[in-house]
């Protein structure tokens, strides 16, 4: 465990706040992944980052699934990077498991009782469609509250893009509709892009964008926004890094949830005998929302590396992007289990059917486990895993740009 650190207004920050080399930098791209309660990890590194440079500034903010949450309430606070920060801390210092669906008995009963009905029904009979596994009404109403909404909007993103704080914010969604993967952006001089089963869509961020971004599929209903339903971001989006790409980012700082094991550690089984569905659902999970920033990270490196070894006037538009990658020094799955008895009797009664307790590494537990135990831990932990790259970190930050050259329309991001 980690203590608590100053805080980003104390004197012992004083001289960061006026680091001038901070003003000097390039575009700087902020990418979060998914991974349900996991983005409380993500928090833990922006609580490091706010600590060491409160007035850093972020033009470019993206996230899918719960990171465009976080992604959300940065591009819209009114305050420094510091202040924005301090807010995300204390709501996920906060949230519970009930400020994000319901976990009452008859909420769940009742929820239960239409999906049997409607197996069993055989889609006869005018049967009412269930919506999703649990209810989410009280994530919106949460939402609606500490984002400030105005209306459905968040307002806050057109006041720091007057302000020119921001460039701009993208906000991955997974058409149920169409099969595709739509990033919602809004920002300055923006332009759509294009790729096979993925497109962006210029629009006025709402909390229904960061619902819709956020909503697990099956766990959590789909959204409606316009004439299409969607559902977590994370599902189709095969180049996490894309939206910070297109939105003209030089350097990209990402976020991953995903602990990345050892050789020695992947041999060790993590289920004894036919796996359970929570194992099941974990392995399916981690390959669609975590496993992907992975790919797209050693394509932008090895992208850098052939570019590196071409002339600026034959790089054909693409361009040199640094790119630095945040992951968990510990098994995220694994520390869930020691704060699953903690979960609401009824809820916990339900994720033991699905066997998490007969897998080593619930991941499927670990994303929906919005306990403030566990989402504090996670914090302590993000925060001290940058603390332990703090050199490293602080290079990045400072670095100036890699020799850019082009508009960045690269066709293959």
């Amino acid at each position: 465990m980690t203590t608590q650190p100053e805080s980003p207004t104390s004197p012992a920050n004083t001289a960061s706040r006026a680091d001038p080399a901070l003003h000097d930098v390039p575009d700087l791209g902020l990418v979060m992944g998914g991974g349900g309660a996991r983005a409380a990890y993500q928090v833990g590194f922006l609580r490091y980052l706010a600590r060491r440079f409160p007035d850093l500034e972020v033009p470019i903010v993206t996230g899918a699934s719960a990171g465009g949450i976080n992604a959300a309430l940065l591009a819209s606070h009114h305050g420094s990077f510091g202040q924005a920060v301090g807010e995300l801390v204390s709501l996920w210092e906060r949230l519970t498991v009930k400020e994000v669906f319901r976990v009452d008995a008859p909420s769940l009963g009742w929820i239960g009782m239409r999906w049997l009905f409607q197996l069993l029904s055989g889609g006869v009979g005018g049967t009412v469609r269930v919506q999703g596994l649990v209810d989410t009404t009280p994530l919106r109403n949460f939402l609606s509250e500490v984002l400030h909404a105005v209306d459905g909007e968040l307002t806050g993103i057109q006041y720091n893009l007057a302000l020119g704080r921001l460039k701009a914010i993208a906000l991955s969604t997974s058409s149920y509709t169409t099969g595709q993967s739509l990033t919602w952006i809004q920002g300055r001089d923006l332009h759509d892009w294009t790729r096979p089963q993925r497109r962006s869509q210029q629009t006025v961020m709402t909390v229904d964008h960061v619902m819709a971004s956020s909503a697990l599929p099956l766990f959590f209903p789909a959204i409606r926004v316009g004439d299409e339903y969607f559902g977590d971001g994370g599902m189709r989006l095969s180049a996490p890094l894309s939206p910070a790409l297109h939105l003209g980012a030089q350097k990209i700082l990402a976020i991953s949830t995903r602990y990345n094991r050892t050789a020695a550690e992947a041999q060790i089984p993590e289920v004894t005998g036919y796996p359970p569905p929570a194992q099941v659902l974990g392995v399916l999970l981690n390959s669609v929302f975590l496993d992907l920033l992975d790919h797209d990270a050693l394509r932008l490196e090895r992208l850098n590396h052939l570019l590196e070894k071409l002339p600026s006037e034959e790089r054909d538009g693409l361009r040199l992007v640094r790119l630095l990658v945040l992951r968990p020094s510990v098994d995220l799955g694994r520390l869930a289990n020691e704060f699953e008895p903690q979960l609401p009797k009824t809820f916990r009664f339900l994720t033991r059917g699905l066997g998490t307790r007969q897998t080593k590494s619930p991941d499927f537990l670990s994303m929906v486990l919005f306990q403030p135990d566990y989402l504090r831990r996670l914090i302590e932990l993000g925060d001290a895993d940058a603390e332990a790259r703090a050199d490293e970190i602080d290079a990045f930050i400072r670095a100036g740009a890699v020799s850019a050259v082009g508009d960045g329309s690269d066709p293959t991001v």
